[in-house]
Formats: structure tokens, C-alpha cells, sequence
């Protein structure tokens, strides 16, 4: 479908209908938001997933979440968040321990090392956010969210 789309605008064709446009803007757009992140992650070793993994844990507390809480919260699905999981374990980002009551239940926490990336990475990120939307004023903004939020609902 996205592929269709893309074609349009090369030819420049008038879209099949205005929702294939608002598609085809959001995609490209989320794209576009997504290199400036990755710019900012790559250097500490992160990828986007990895990175909102961490900040799903540092929300957590120090209660931490079981893996399918983790997994739910994430903004991007992972099929294989247990590979995910084991990454950033293995980098001593995050622990996992084993429920004793029920052992089926794994528990995941984030780290000091986990907090201390997240916490160098917060001043650039929130740069990052002020820069690429600081041409829009706040209703404007307000309004996006708004709109965003409706584009997800059923």
C-alpha cells in the first residue's frame, strides 16, 4: 500500500482518496522524526526500540514490569522482545528476575547504568523535540496531539 502511494506522488497523480494522503503523511513523517532520533542514539549504542524500552523502564520505578507490561507499553510491536530484552541485559542496561511465587512471571528493571544512559540522552532528546517542533506554537501542537490520538482510536 505504501508503495502504491509513493508511486502517486512520483507521477504526480491527485491521491486515490484524502485518507491514502493523510496515510501516506503521517508514514513519511514518522520516517523523517525517526533519522533525527536515530542520530541522536546511535553514538550510545541504542536503537529506537532499545532506547523506549528503558524509558518503559525507568517509568516503572524500581518495581520494574514483566515482560508482557514491557512489551504491551512499547510504541513500535517487537515480535521477539525476549532478543530485545536480552541485548540490553547483556549490557547491564536492565535486570531480570524470576517471580518466586510464580515462576512463569519475569520481572524487568532498569539499571543505574540504564538511568545513567537514559539521563545523558535526555538533554539531546528533549533538544531535539524543541528544535523540530519549534515552529509551531503550542494550540497548534495541542491540536496535533489531539488528532494523533483520534487517528489511533477503532
Amino acid at each position: 500500500m505504501v508503495a502504491k502511494l509513493k508511486d502517486e506522488i512520483k507521477q504526480d497523480k491527485p491521491f486515490t482518496s484524502l485518507q491514502a494522503e493523510v496515510f501516506l503523511n503521517l508514514m513519511r513523517t514518522a520516517d523523517a522524526l525517526a533519522r533525527g532520533a536515530e542520530e541522536i542514539l546511535k553514538p550510545v549504542g541504542l536503537s529506537h526500540t532499545q532506547y523506549n524500552v528503558l524509558r518503559i523502564l525507568r517509568g516503572a520505578g524500581e518495581h520494574g514490569l514483566c515482560c508482557r507490561e514491557v512489551a504491551e507499553r512499547m510504541i513500535t510491536r517487537d515480535p521477539d522482545v525476549t532478543r530485545l530484552l536480552d541485548r540490553l541485559e547483556r549490557r547491564g542496561l536492565l535486570t531480570r528476575s524470576r517471580d518466586s511465587k510464580d515462576r512463569r512471571v519475569i520481572t524487568v528493571r532498569i539499571t543505574s547504568a540504564g538511568l545513567k544512559v537514559l539521563k545523558d540522552l535526555d538533554g539531546r532528546v528533549a533538544q531535539y523535540h524543541r528544535k523540530l517542533l519549534s515552529h509551531m506554537h503550542k494550540g497548534e501542537l495541542r491540536k496535533l496531539v489531539q488528532l494523533l490520538e483520534a487517528a489511533r482510536e477503532p
